[in-house]
């Protein structure tokens, strides 16, 4: 018996797990998807506002003393550390106080930073809520899709995932038009419409925190945490709501989980069974989050300037062409997410990385001999993210079910950190430096290291990645907690 399987609470024989993943799609999984996955669209609207309005409050009557370089600089910066920080701490508390608790939490820090953000009267104030907003949405990407893996079925489990992961760019098609009126000073003055953007995140993340009190703990996280009653009380709470919609019998559940219960598991553990006993995991999780990150960073860091600089598109009108490429990466995890479930992991996996890091190849052959106007470089673009979307939204998917259910939030939370703090500080010290020269070769190099990391990752995802399509969680990585 390991030191995981030493038991400090009883051993419990439980087919729980069994029967979340035989359950058929009903109104109640709806309720899951849209009272978890919204924040991303949040998350979305958020950095994309940022990034359009800068203009608008670095001149003067914005009523906040900034620079347009410290908003998309320092701010930015501030905004990806507290993701990194805040992924890391509050995904230790999600594995230990549960997945409810948390996801309740982080968005009400979430809630009050971009709130406390629209009031924002100094440079100060401004970058300290900047990072407080960061620290409340890293640490929701642990407990959302910890809970999603948790409450979804295996069936449904990788197009939902994918789904609501990519939703992210709904909020940045939000955030584009939004920050187009925002910035129109002939409906807002200089000094409001920024500050209702930011408001708007907060009412609409009260909204989300309304329809979050009707989704429950994770009856997986109880079961191990010693409270089986709590979990069989929610389950079957759950499988009356579907009979009633279906009006008929649910199907047999397949298998029981013997598992001896504990109340907490130690940092140490959880980092010997991802980093050691879990290795060839962790390659794939580190190579899949650095090659997305690296391959967005290399699009959309320059994106504006690439347009202004190379094809005289005006600044104000660059939101537009975001839009376009927004909606790309959108349609990928919605028209590919079916496919993760159905031809598999591995070759899905692997096929969208390597079909966008190729096609960002392509894309930088074209523009190096002059053949892209602003129109079909974006439509490039766009075809480019369509699959590296899908395959970044992947990327959530595969460490968030490849690792034992004690560590799950965790693992996410590691890996997060990881790929946008690669994505986040790595990135834009390199990208910034080619695209910032005006020069058409060193804009190429930067299109081709992202589309070189993205064809590696995809690489090591045909070798590596787990074939875990319609698969319960538990034969996917077995418990730390069960039984031999």
């Amino acid at each position: 018996m390991t030191a995981a399987q030493a038991a400090t609470g009883r051993t419990v024989t439980t087919s729980v797990p069994a029967r979340l993943d035989r359950l058929p799609w009903s109104r109640w999984h709806w309720t899951i998807v849209i009272g978890l996955g919204t924040v991303w669209i949040l998350d979305g609207l958020e950095v994309t506002v940022v990034g359009n309005i800068a203009s608008r409050l670095s001149e003067p009557g914005s009523g906040l003393p900034i620079t347009s370089g410290e908003v998309t600089g320092v701010a930015a910066a501030l905004y990806v550390a507290g993701a990194c920080s805040g992924a890391l701490f509050w995904g230790r508390l999600t594995d230990r106080y549960g997945r409810r608790k948390l996801f309740m939490i982080t968005l009400g820090v979430y809630l009050a930073a971009t709130a406390l953000t629209a009031a924002s009267f100094s440079t100060w104030w401004f970058f300290l809520f900047r990072f407080l907003t960061g620290f409340g949405i890293g640490g929701e990407y642990a407990a959302i899709n910890s809970a999603i893996d948790e409450l979804i079925p295996a069936y449904h489990r990788g197009r939902v995932d994918l789904l609501i992961n990519g939703s992210f760019w709904l909020g940045a098609v939000g955030g584009s038009l939004l920050s187009i009126v925002a910035l129109n000073t002939g409906l807002l003055p200089a000094d409001v419409g920024w500050r209702l953007t930011f408001a708007l995140g907060a009412v609409l993340a009260l909204v989300i925190l309304l329809v979050r009190r009707h989704v429950p703990e994770s009856p997986r996280w109880l079961l191990i945490h010693g409270r089986e009653r709590e979990a069989e009380r929610i389950v079957a709470s759950i499988e009356r709501q579907v009979v009633a919609e279906r009006g008929g019998p649910l199907p047999q559940p397949r298998g029981v989980l013997v598992i001896h219960q504990r109340r907490s598991i130690g940092f140490r553990e959880i980092a010997r069974t991802v980093l050691h006993d879990y290795r060839r995991r962790a390659v794939l999780g580190f190579a899949l989050f650095v090659g997305q990150a690296f391959l967005y960073n290399a699009i959309t860091f320059g994106f504006g300037a690439i347009l202004t600089r190379f094809f005289a598109v005006p600044t104000g009108d660059t939101g537009y062409y975001f839009v376009v490429i927004a909606a790309g990466n959108f349609l990928g995890p919605l028209l590919l997410g079916k496919l993760f479930d159905t031809v598999g992991r591995r070759v899905m996996i692997s096929s969208t990385y390597l079909l966008s890091g190729l096609l960002l190849f392509g894309t930088a052959w074209l523009f190096d001999r002059g053949a892209l106007g602003a129109g079909t470089l974006t439509a490039c673009w766009c075809a480019v993210l369509f699959f590296a979307s899908a395959g970044a939204s992947s990327a959530y998917l595969t460490v968030s079910e490849i690792f034992p259910m004690e560590t799950r939030a965790m693992s996410i939370a590691f890996f997060y950190a990881l790929g946008t703090a690669a994505g986040g500080i790595s990135g834009p010290l390199l990208f910034a430096g080619l695209t910032g020269t005006g020069r058409v070769g060193d804009t190429v190099l930067a299109f081709q290291v992202g589309a070189g990391l993205m064809c590696a990752a995809g690489l090591v995802a045909a070798a590596l990645a787990v074939p875990a399509e319609r698969r319960p969680l538990e034969d996917v990585a077995r418990p730390l907690t069960a039984a031999d």
